[in-house]
C-alpha cells in the first residue's frame, strides 16, 4: 500500500466508527507507525510502505475505531509545549487545562513551594516547575498507578518532585521536605474531579470507557472536591499564596462563592480559549 492508500483506509474506517476528527487521527496514527511527518503524505503520497507497517497501521486504526483514545495508543500527549506520558490511569492533558497553568504562571516566582492536588500525570505541576527556577513541587494523588506515570514524566523532564499517595491534603501530615521545614505553600493548584455522577454515562466513549472514573466523578452535583479542597486549603497556604482550580464551564460562580466563604480574597474566574469559564483563583490575605 502507498502512503495515500494507508491514509484513505484509516480515514474511512474512523469516519465509519463515528470518530470526530477521523482525518486528523488517521494522519497522526500514520505518522506514528511510519515514523514520519505530515509532509510525507503531501510529497511522497505514492511511496510504497512495508507489509509490517501496514499490519501495525491496521491494528492501531482498529483500536481507534473502537474509541480507544489516540493518546493511549501513542502513549503520550503534548501539553504546554512539553511531552507527557499518559495511559488509562491518568486523565489525558487537555488544552483547556493550559489556562490554569498560564494563569498560575502570572503569580509564579522562583523559589516558590507549589502543591498540586489530584496531580494525575503531573502535567500541571511539572509544567510550572519547568518554566520556573528553584521551585519545590509536591504532587498528591489517591491513585498509585497515576503517580507511577507522574514520576516517569518527572524523570523525562529531569525535574525533582515529591509525589505522595493519599487523599487530598492527608499525606502532608507525614511529609518532611528535604528543602525546608516550612509546611506552608506559596501556591496550590488542582484539576479535581468535577463531573456530576449522573452525567458520566453520557460522556463520549473515549472518556467514560477509557479515562479513570476516580479522576472524573465529582459527586452528585460535581462540587464534592471543591468543597473539601477549599475548606482545607487556607491552613496550608502562607499569606499572599494563591489557590488555582480548574472548573466545569458552569461552576465558576459556585466555586468562587466557596472561596470567598473560606476567607480567600481577590477571587477571579478565567475563561479558556473557547470563551468558557475554566479556572477560579483566590488569594489568602
Amino acid at each position: 500500500m502507498t502512503y495515500r492508500e494507508f491514509y484513505e483506509y484509516g480515514k474511512s474506517k474512523l469516519e465509519a466508527a463515528g470518530v470526530a476528527e477521523a482525518a486528523l487521527d488517521a494522519r497522526l496514527l500514520l505518522e506514528y507507525i511510519c515514523h514520519t511527518d505530515r509532509n510525507e503524505l503531501l510529497v511522497h503520497a505514492d511511496r510504497e510502505h512495508s507489509g509490517m507497517e501496514e499490519q501495525f497501521y491496521r491494528i492501531v486504526i482498529e483500536k481507534r475505531a473502537a474509541r480507544v483514545p489516540l493518546q493511549h495508543i501513542v502513549g503520550e500527549q503534548e501539553f504546554m509545549g512539553l511531552c507527557f506520558k499518559v495511559n488509562e490511569h491518568t486523565l489525558i492533558p487537555r488544552q483547556d487545562t493550559e489556562t490554569l497553568v498560564e494563569e498560575a504562571m502570572h503569580h509564579l516566582s522562583d523559589g516558590m513551594r507549589i502543591l498540586d492536588l489530584c496531580t494525575g500525570s503531573g502535567c500541571i505541576l511539572l509544567s510550572l516547575l519547568q518554566y520556573s527556577n528553584e521551585c519545590e513541587g509536591v504532587g498528591i494523588d489517591i491513585s498509585d498507578q497515576a503517580l507511577m506515570i507522574a514520576r516517569e514524566n518527572a524523570e523525562r523532564l529531569k525535574l525533582e518532585v515529591a509525589f505522595l499517595e493519599g487523599d487530598l491534603f492527608a499525606p502532608l501530615a507525614d511529609f518532611e521536605s528535604e528543602k525546608t521545614t516550612d509546611r506552608l505553600f506559596d501556591m496550590i493548584v488542582s484539576n479535581p474531579p468535577y463531573i456530576e455522577t449522573a452525567v458520566i454515562d453520557t460522556l463520549m466513549p473515549e472518556v467514560r470507557e477509557h479515562e479513570p472514573i476516580l479522576a472524573l466523578d465529582g459527586g452528585e452535583d460535581g462540587m464534592h472536591f471543591y468543597r473539601r479542597i477549599i475548606a482545607e486549603a487556607p491552613a496550608h497556604m502562607r499569606k499572599g499564596a494563591y489557590l488555582f482550580m480548574e472548573i466545569g464551564c458552569e461552576q465558576g460562580e459556585a466555586v468562587g462563592s466557596l472561596m470567598r466563604r473560606a476567607g480567600l480574597e481577590q477571587v477571579e474566574v478565567f475563561k479558556d480559549y473557547t470563551g468558557l469559564d475554566r479556572v477560579v483563583s483566590g488569594m489568602k490575605g
